[in-house]
Formats: structure tokens, C-alpha cells, sequence
């Protein structure tokens, strides 16, 4: 009799499990490449950015680069500016988003009406958002010199100032020069985020609760925001991460002056960084500013979470 057949039947318990293995692992292979590449490229600067924060990283000193542990941050918990950073970067982050997210949802709400020229509309709206930041800063701060720019002299006529003067020199309103740059850039966004959002929904709902008697404003809290919700929470959680990441027209609208009165956390870096050239210190401000931003995004995500389970 051959032996064959009972070393198959033998053989094959023992490879079905390996067998199973392999074909669990198939997909993971599959997209393994590519995982590893983003994670290289996405973890390395940030482990090598983030190891500064504990290392005396400073350009101007050959001697420097040695571990000095928890020393940069002793340092910003005595740190008057950092304190206004923060300060700032508060006042300049609920400022931009509150007003960005209430123009950008008046706005969605008005192009979801049909109307002629809607699509001509549409591309205007969303024609601040393709201007270059850099250009949009500097456009903003001329709008606001009162040499070559009609804001002073329209905010003196209308008595929001005693005489047209550049409020961007003045340290108690500067901050609102490059928060309204920032408004006006950023409704698009909101807007257009809303809009497809609003078109989503079914207007079979509406039309319904209009025979219910239901009026408007009731229609609005009933049905527009519940539907809305989850695309708010998504904008708003996305935008305020990256207004208080974002520096650009600070640094051209006012370099953080005057005293240090516009500058946020990211242009506190940005000054620490490349102007200093302390990237050790830098790269602490950062790390704080990551924790920040890592704990409001969680806590987002779990209320989110909590009111889907509702």
C-alpha cells in the first residue's frame, strides 16, 4: 500500500492553519509599501522634530546639540511672550472660526436657493479661498495703510476711529487687522463644505414638516442643523487646527508686532526657529502646541461620538 496518501492526509491539518494566516495577511502585505513610506515620512521628521524640544539645538552655537532633558520647557513656564502667544493664539483662533463658520453657513444658506446666476455666484464665493495667503496678507495691510489704503478713512467716517490710522501699528486692535484677512479667506471654505452639505439633504423633509405647519425658523432647528451636525463638527474641528497652525498672514500683516501683541503660538515658532534660530526652543513651543491641539481633537471626536449614540 503507498504511503503517499496518508502523508497528504497527514500533512494537510498541519497546513490549513498556516494557510488561513497567509490569507488573513494577504491584504496587510498588499498595502504594506505604501504604509510604511507615509508612516517614514510622516513619523521620522515628526520623532527627530520632537527629540529637539529635549536637545540644545541652537545654529549659532557649534558647541550645542547636547541633551539638556526638561530645561526648554522651565524656560516657557517663565516665558512672558510665550504667555501672549497663547493669549493670542486664543483670541485669534475663537475669533476666525466663530466668524468664519457664521458668514460661510449665512452664505451656504443663501446659494441653496436657486436663483439666476448661481453658478457665476458660486465661483466668486469660492475666489478668495484660491488667492495665495501671502498676496492676501500683503493686500490686507495695504487695505489698512491709510496711505494707500480706504479702510482707515471708511472706519473715520463711520466713527469707528478717531482719525484714518493704520490700526495695525496700534498694540490694543492690532490683532483684528489679520483676523478679518483670515475671515474673509476662510468663508469659502465653510461655505462650500455647508453647501454640499445642505444639498444632501432630502427636501421631501422639509415640504413635509411645511404641511405640519412647521414655520422657517423651526424648519432650521429641526431639520437643517441635525442634519448639518456631523459636517459642523468636522469643519470646525479641522479649521480651528488649522487656523492655530497658521501664521502666514501674521507674519506678513505684522511680523507679530507691534510688542509681541499679534504674535500666536505657530509665528512664536516660526520667530524662535528661523529668526533665533533656536530649534531646540522651538521645537518645545511646538511640542506644547501639538498637545494642545491633540487633546482638543480627542475631546471633539468623543462628543461627536456621544451624541451619535443619542
Amino acid at each position: 500500500m503507498s504511503t503517499m496518501p496518508l502523508y497528504e492526509e497527514a500533512s494537510g491539518p498541519r497546513r490549513a492553519p498556516l494557510r488561513r494566516l497567509a490569507l488573513g495577511l494577504e491584504p496587510y502585505l498588499y498595502i504594506a509599501p505604501s504604509v510604511i513610506l507615509i508612516a517614514t515620512i510622516m513619523l521620522v521628521p515628526l520623532i527627530i522634530g520632537l527629540s529637539y524640544a529635549f536637545r540644545d539645538m541652537q545654529l549659532i552655537n557649534p558647541f550645542s546639540g547636547g541633551f539638556i532633558g526638561l530645561d526648554h520647557f522651565r524656560a516657557l513656564w517663565t516665558d512672558a511672550a510665550f504667555w501672549l502667544s497663547m493669549r493670542n493664539t486664543l483670541v485669534w483662533t475663537l475669533a476666525s472660526v466663530v466668524l468664519q463658520f457664521a458668514f460661510g453657513l449665512v452664505l451656504a444658506l443663501l446659494l441653496n436657493n436657486p436663483f439666476p446666476g448661481r453658478g457665476i455666484v458660486q465661483a466668486l464665493v469660492f475666489l478668495p479661498w484660491a488667492v495665495p495667503t501671502f498676496l492676501s496678507g500683503l493686500n490686507w495691510a495695504w487695505l489698512f495703510n491709510p496711505v494707500v489704503g480706504p479702510l482707515p478713512h471708511w472706519m473715520a467716517a463711520l466713527g469707528i476711529l478717531p482719525t484714518p490710522e493704520n490700526i495695525l501699528s496700534d498694540p490694543d486692535v492690532a490683532i483684528w487687522g489679520p483676523i478679518v484677512a483670515n475671515v474673509w479667506w476662510g468663508i469659502p471654505f465653510f461655505a462650500i463644505t455647508l453647501l454640499a452639505a445642505l444639498q444632501s439633504i432630502p427636501q421631501d423633509i422639509y415640504e413635509a414638516a411645511a404641511i405640519d405647519g412647521a414655520g422657517a425658523w423651526r424648519r432650521f432647528i429641526d431639520i437643517t442643523l441635525p442634519f448639518l451636525a456631523p459636517t459642523i463638527a468636522i469643519t470646525v474641528m479641522l479649521r480651528t487646527i488649522w487656523i492655530a497652525n497658521f501664521a502666514d498672514l501674521i507674519i506678513v500683516m505684522t511680523n507679530g508686532g507691534p510688542a509681541d501683541q499679534t504674535q500666536i503660538v505657530s509665528s512664536y515658532i516660526f520667530t524662535q526657529a528661523f529668526r533665533r534660530l533656536d530649534f531646540g526652543y522651538a521645537s518645545a513651543i511646538a511640542m506644547v502646541l501639538l498637545v494642545l491641539l491633540l487633546a482638543y481633537s480627542f475631546a471633539i471626536i468623543l462628543m461627536r461620538q456621544s451624541l451619535l449614540r443619542r
